[in-house]
Formats: C-alpha cells, sequence, structure tokens
C-alpha cells in the first residue's frame, strides 16, 4: 500500500489532540514509514511576513502571503511549502504523487517574498512521521481515513472547513461520524 500523494482524515475519538480533525496530505509513504503534512491547523501567533522578518527576508511590495501551518509535531522549527506543480526548485522540491510539490528551501520563500513562486502554496512548520508499519496500524484502528488529495481542499482558503470538506468528498456526512469503532 503507498499512501503517497492521499490525504488521511482523522476520525473522531482520534484520542491525540494533536491530531484531532486533522487532514494531512501525505507526502512520502514506504516500506520504512511516511511523512505528512497537516493541512488545516493554522500556526498559532505566526504568520509569513513574520517569518520573512525573522529569516532576513525583504518582501518586495508585490510579494505574496501564504498561510502558516502547524505541520506536525516532529521538528517544529523546520519548514516545509506545500505547493502546486508549477514550481520546482532545483534540487530543492520533491514531487508528490496527486500534483503536490514540497519544497524545503529557502530559495521559495524568497521567490514568494518576490511576488513569484507557485500558483497555490501553504506553509508548514514541522511534520508528522511514522514508523515502519505505524500509519497502516492506525488505519486498521479506525484513527484514520484515506481518500485522494484534492487541490481544492488542500489549498482552500477555509482550514477550518477543511476536515468536513473532505469528509463530504468521500460522501461522508461529519455528524454521522462516531468515536466508537468496531470491526465486522
Amino acid at each position: 500500500m503507498d499512501l503517497g500523494g492521499s490525504i488521511l482524515i482523522s476520525m473522531p475519538g482520534m484520542g491525540d489532540p494533536r491530531f484531532e480533525k486533522s487532514v494531512i496530505l501525505v507526502c512520502a509513504h514506504s516500506p520504512e514509514g511516511a511523512m505528512g503534512l497537516i493541512v488545516n491547523k493554522p500556526a498559532p501567533d505566526l504568520d509569513f511576513a513574520g517569518l520573512l522578518e525573522h529569516l532576513d527576508i525583504a518582501r518586495a511590495p508585490e510579494g505574496r502571503d501564504i498561510r502558516v501551518h502547524f505541520g506536525g509535531p516532529v521538528e517544529r522549527g523546520r519548514g516545509f511549502v506545500l505547493h502546486s506543480r508549477d514550481y520546482h526548485a532545483s534540487g530543492g522540491t520533491m514531487d508528490v504523487a496527486g500534483g503536490f510539490g514540497m519544497t524545503a528551501t529557502l530559495d521559495i520563500l524568497q521567490d514568494l517574498a518576490n511576488g513569484d513562486g507557485p500558483a497555490q502554496a501553504l506553509l508548514a512548520l514541522g511534520y508528522a512521521g511514522w514508523g515502519p508499519g505505524q500509519l497502516e496500524g492506525e488505519i486498521a484502528r479506525n484513527d484514520w481515513l484515506t481518500d485522494d488529495a484534492a487541490a481544492e481542499v488542500i489549498f482552500a482558503p477555509d482550514d477550518s472547513g477543511k476536515w468536513a470538506a473532505a469528509l463530504k468528498r468521500m460522501g461522508i456526512d461529519p455528524l454521522m461520524l462516531s468515536a466508537a469503532a468496531g470491526h465486522a
């Protein structure tokens, strides 16, 4: 099973408040583990302009503004820009299945600050990571639903509505979900 390019949608009763009502884009998945970015949890008290200032990156008058998110609990000081595939930094962009790219170099921040860069982007600080078999176990335990990723969910302007929107794309009414899981 390769979930790269899929989204994980947390189930009620997840048990870990960091992932409550989370939507995660799985960027890489292999027998060695998985890595993904939470795309619907804005970083509290941090905006793109402040981050650029902290990194001493000058912002041009036509500079772009993107949302900053809590990407996950691992390496929270490390930034990843998740973006549309119309941007590629040589040696710094990883192609993510489903039509996405992920760049973790300063080049993309400088490009965005100058008004360039990808058409769609969000910045995630930290990431979600799983060891070998861990994600598969969580899915089997009914912690996550999986679906194909859609740019209209990933880059939607309303972060608070992404969880419900992802469920609705699957034909699931969020009000009908239960925190109790069962197996037939």
